[in-house]
């Protein structure tokens, strides 16, 4: 039997931390040393919070802090208490550890990259980039569906700037259409289920274990699934076909926004919440007795297979990339689905596969563009002679993507075939393969090119080398735990394993 909560005050004090960041970063704007130093300090502060809970969640604890009670909920109406609260259990600390972690590391990138192209608003640009790992925290740690909203929606408010930094008429465009799809849909879709299920349910806690939700279990199958549907597709920001197109839009954002986009905050926050709703409001149990799961599954492999091929296609390096992360998220989704054991591990286990081998491949994105000025890949023969930590960091990440061993992404791919297997679904077996040979398909060009291509530029060995070590030593670091996370994927997996009852 589960232990109940332990009141603690380092679940407040781990969402503070960027919050307050972003206030001494926005106070010391004339001041950029300063102010890269408050970054830093708020990422490292951050990070040894999370850490910190660490042996308590691994010791089996869930930690529990409820910052204030909306109302006290009405018993003759059989409704719960509305609060905005927040707890650490197993599935939080996948997502927080990886986000607090890669925020340090990108601090030191964003540096060498805003500095290295003069850009400007660098201030607006730190303290954005502060409040999008504020709302990005509270959605790891949100206790209830209407905590996670409110996050949610902070994510989408505070990174608009970020997509729209350049303003230029290219990243309004891309930022408006950014904001409308993430808002219309969790304003269109979310809120009203989440209305509904607080009127089925009588709460809105996420439950105890995944197998039972917290919906009774004689709700109406049509209402629940419509209810299902909409959780689905309202939190846009996972990337599914067709509310996407937000994603490769954003692109026109600097290339450490990206990273953040694709790999720490913004679409993290949506898989995350879509997997938290999946399991601790719907619950296994009832997603199986409604047969939700394996249809789930397939339309998400929809979104793999047309967004890698979509990924064939483009030439710029950061689109190709863009559609790589739409199709990659949906592999959280559909391990999920398949409602087995090894699915819902393969597809946990990827929020940080994927983190840290999708950061690699855009700080190397970036890398190339600021050493280069070097957007499209049938630009990029014979650069991996001249950057090879660079190319050689991006061949690494792209094994990852592939499902390609000794790398992280080996890992997903495995606990998904046997997932799949488990589940007797030869279809998603043969859309995992498929998916496999054209994730090399689009990914094997861009290496061989920089390692074995002629360069268009006969100088240009004598004309490039490896950007400012300030950004080349994170895209190695990141690499370089992607590998180690692929042969070692014991710290993730801890944690992973204890969402899974021993009933499951």
């Amino acid at each position: 039997m589960q232990s109940p909560p332990i009141h603690d005050l380092r679940l407040l004090l781990a969402i503070l931390a960027p919050l307050l960041g972003a206030g001494f970063v926005m106070a010391s704007g004339k001041r950029p040393n300063l102010r890269e130093g408050w970054s830093l300090l708020a990422s490292v502060t951050l990070f040894a919070l999370t850490a910190s809970m660490i042996p308590d969640i691994a010791a089996g604890k869930r930690l529990h802090y409820e910052i204030f009670r909306l109302w006290s909920g009405s018993a003759a109406d059989h409704l719960g208490p509305l609060s905005i609260a927040l707890r650490a259990d197993p599935l939080s600390m996948v997502f927080a550890v990886s986000a607090s972690f890669l925020w340090m590391v990108t601090v030191f990138y964003s540096a060498g990259y805003m500095r290295g192209l003069h850009e400007h608003e660098q201030t607006r640009f730190n303290t954005c980039f502060a409040l999008a790992l504020f709302g990005a925290v509270g959605v790891a740690f949100s206790d209830n569906l209407l905590t996670l909203y409110l996050f949610y929606e902070i994510v989408s408010v505070c990174t608009y700037p970020l997509v729209a930094h350049h303003q230029d008429d290219e990243s309004y465009a891309g930022g408006q259409k950014y904001l409308t799809y993430l808002t219309a849909t969790a304003k269109g879709l979310i809120l009203p289920a989440m209305v509904m299920i607080y009127v089925l349910s009588g709460n809105l806690d996420f439950a105890a274990n995944i197998t039972t939700g917290i919906l009774p279990p004689d709700a109406n199958r049509w209402v629940v699934t419509v209810l299902y549907a909409c959780c689905i597709l309202g939190f846009a920001k996972n990337g599914i076909m067709p509310f996407h197109n937000w994603l490769p839009s954003a692109m026109v954002a600097p290339t450490p926004v990206s990273a953040l986009l694709h790999a720490v905050a913004v679409v993290k926050v949506g898989v995350f919440s879509t997997v938290r709703v999946m399991l601790y409001v719907f619950g296994v149990n009832l997603m199986d007795a409604f047969n939700l799961g394996i249809p789930t599954a397939y339309f998400v492999s929809f979104t793999i297979v047309v967004a890698s091929i979509i990924a064939l296609s483009k030439d710029n390096l950061k689109a190709r990339l863009a559609y790589s992360t739409v199709s990659q998220l949906s592999y959280i989704i559909l391990g999920v689905a398949l409602l087995k054991p090894e699915g819902i591990e393969g597809g946990i286990i990827h929020i940080a596969n994927h983190a840290f081998s999708k950061i690699t491949l855009f700080f190397c994105a970036g890398a190339i563009y600021v050493a280069t000025h070097k957007k499209n890949i049938s630009e990029m023969n014979g650069l991996g002679r001249v950057m090879p930590f660079t190319f050689g960091a991006f061949a690494l990440a792209s094994l990852s993507m592939i499902g390609a061993p000794p790398v992280a992404g080996f890992v997903t791919k495995w606990y998904l075939l046997n997932g799949a297997m488990a589940a007797s679904s030869i279809g998603i077996i043969l859309i995992l393969l498929v998916s496999t040979l054209l994730n090399t398909a689009y990914f094997a060009p861009v290496v061989y090119k920089a390692f074995f291509g002629k360069p268009s530029d006969q100088d240009v060995a004598h004309h490039y080398t490896e950007a400012h070590p300030a950004m080349v030593i994170p895209l190695t670091i990141t690499a370089v735990i992607s590998v180690v996370i692929g042969l070692y994927p014991g710290f993730f997996m801890q944690f992973v394993q204890a969402v899974l009852p021993h009933a499951l």
